[in-house]
């Protein structure tokens, strides 16, 4: 094997890894906001909400109260279950870090979402004890 073909194998090989790592962060919706803050503003009042990996979520209001709740993706949409109540919103595309998002829930309420932080793809993607 001379140099040339060994830089060729080396190029397919990094070209596979990368597009598996894309692939494993498109597979994972909202994984740029497990566990990060979103601000949620509905009719003046903002609500803080943190959703978590296995489908739960906390609601922190202005008061400091914490209201728990479910989450899931169902065709498109981020549907959230608080308090025997269930509302959806669109989700179609990755929340951005500081970047407001306008959407009109299923209750035909207008909210804007504005995640604080994401998480990294490449802190995303990395195995048990970070490798």
């Amino acid at each position: 094997m001379n140099i040339s073909s060994i830089t060729r194998s080396a190029v397919a090989i990094t070209a596979s890894i990368l597009s598996t790592a894309a692939l494993a962060q498109a597979a994972q919706p909202m994984s740029e906001v497990v566990g990060q803050p979103i601000q949620v503003t509905t009719n003046g009042v903002t609500n803080t909400v943190y959703f978590d990996a296995n489908g739960t979520m906390r609601v922190m209001t202005p008061n400091g109260n914490t209201v728990p709740g479910n989450w899931a993706l169902n065709q498109g949409n981020l549907c959230m279950s608080v308090g025997g109540a269930q509302e959806c919103v669109p989700y179609d595309s990755a929340f951005q870090p500081q970047v407001p998002k306008t959407m009109t829930s299923s209750c035909n309420s207008v909210q804007t979402w504005l995640a604080q932080s994401t998480n990294n793809p490449s802190q995303q993607l990395k195995g048990e004890r970070g490798q």
